[in-house]
């Protein structure tokens, strides 16, 4: 009994050792493990294409992995570049700004009304430099918000470069890792086990296929719509529109501003336009997503959804993968469990 509790407490401690060394590397590890795992079918094609030399695959779909975070940032900031007259037009405004008087109409409002012009008319009759003023802490408390970002950005890109090592790896010794883990789910759970790990590769090539193709899809159909339409900041715009369709937000709150502007500055027939393409592109999804889904997978909607956004809520953009794996698992495990006990009682009786 000893020697078996001194091993077992070795064995413990050695596991959390492990699991503590590498806890800084397990974000990148989860993305990894997703990305490969969604992207595959495409790697053994492309190695097909060239030649069957997985190395040269490896090389050209790390260099796409690089890719999609580089051609966003150079994006952004060609648009700022090319936008710049715009923003400094935008700062000589702010610095004389001054608040018109208050219209007539104001006064009338019953109870609210005088109070309102009153203190209207006081903030008109303040100058630039009383809003300077005002206004100063406010500009100190957003340059130290930018700093910061500017801080978690460089973080976050770290964080990539990382994740596309490991996918790298992933990628070279893909067969290896994979038998090891269906080995190690047999082991733990027997052929249910290795069931669930192929659902579970099926779940993350689903969700990969439903969620980020559509987002990619409805962010580049949106992009266009704005740029058609002469909105400012397009391509800024489309790359956050993509963020928050992959966050399953959608791209109505970009959209939506954008529309009214249009409708203000370029008058009713190229806002109404853009309106009707707006509605489209955040529809759209709707039909599209559950399309991709059952190609890769034959999984239940419903825990799809509430898989990707609960993952979301509780771990953040990685939970958009973990989630429907989790889910996806654990009903299959007990769908199965449960079928088992059925046939058990049928052949009982």
């Amino acid at each position: 009994m000893t020697r078996t509790s001194l091993q077992l407490l070795a064995l413990a401690g050695l596991i959390f050792a492990t699991v503590w060394i590498i806890r800084p590397f397990i974000p990148a590890i989860l993305w990894a493990v997703a990305i490969t795992v969604a992207t595959w079918p495409l790697l053994l094609a492309l190695e097909a294409r060239l030649g069957s030399r997985r190395s040269l695959a490896v090389a050209v779909m790390t260099i796409g992995l690089l890719l999609l975070v580089v051609a966003p940032l150079y994006l952004t900031i060609s648009t700022i570049v090319e936008r710049v007259d715009i923003l400094q037009d935008w700062s000589r405004r702010l610095s004389s700004f001054t608040v018109p008087a208050p219209p007539d109409w104001l006064q009338t409002i019953p109870l609210i009304g005088p109070r309102l012009s009153t203190r209207w008319s006081d903030l008109a009759a303040a100058g630039p430099e009383v809003w300077r003023t005002i206004l100063a802490p406010f500009t100190h408390s957003v340059l130290v918000w930018f700093l910061r970002q500017a801080g978690s950005l460089g973080l976050l890109l770290v964080n990539f470069l990382v994740t596309v090592v490991f996918c790298a790896i992933l990628y070279a010794n893909g067969e290896g890792v994979a038998a090891t883990a269906v080995g190690l789910a047999r082991r733990l759970a027997g052929p249910e086990g290795e069931k669930a790990a192929h659902l579970a590769a099926m779940a993350v090539r689903g969700v990969a296929l439903g969620i980020i193709v559509a987002a990619v899809i409805q962010a580049i159909l949106a992009g266009v719509g704005l740029s058609v339409a002469g909105v400012p900041f397009a391509g800024l715009l489309t790359a956050l529109m993509l963020i928050l369709a992959i966050a399953q937000v959608g791209p109505a709150p970009v959209l939506i501003p954008a529309v009214i502007w249009v409708y203000v500055e370029r008058g009713g027939i190229w806002g109404t336009a853009l309106l009707v393409w707006a509605l489209v592109c955040m529809t759209f999804d709707n039909v599209l997503r559950p399309l991709l889904i059952k190609q890769s997978a034959d999984i239940p909607l419903i825990l799809i959804f509430v898989g990707v956004i609960g993952g979301l809520l509780a771990l953040g953009v990685i939970g958009i993968f973990v989630g429907p794996v989790v889910l996806a698992v654990a009903h299959t495990l007990f769908v199965d469990w449960v079928m088992a006990n059925d046939s058990g009682l049928a052949s009982r009786t």
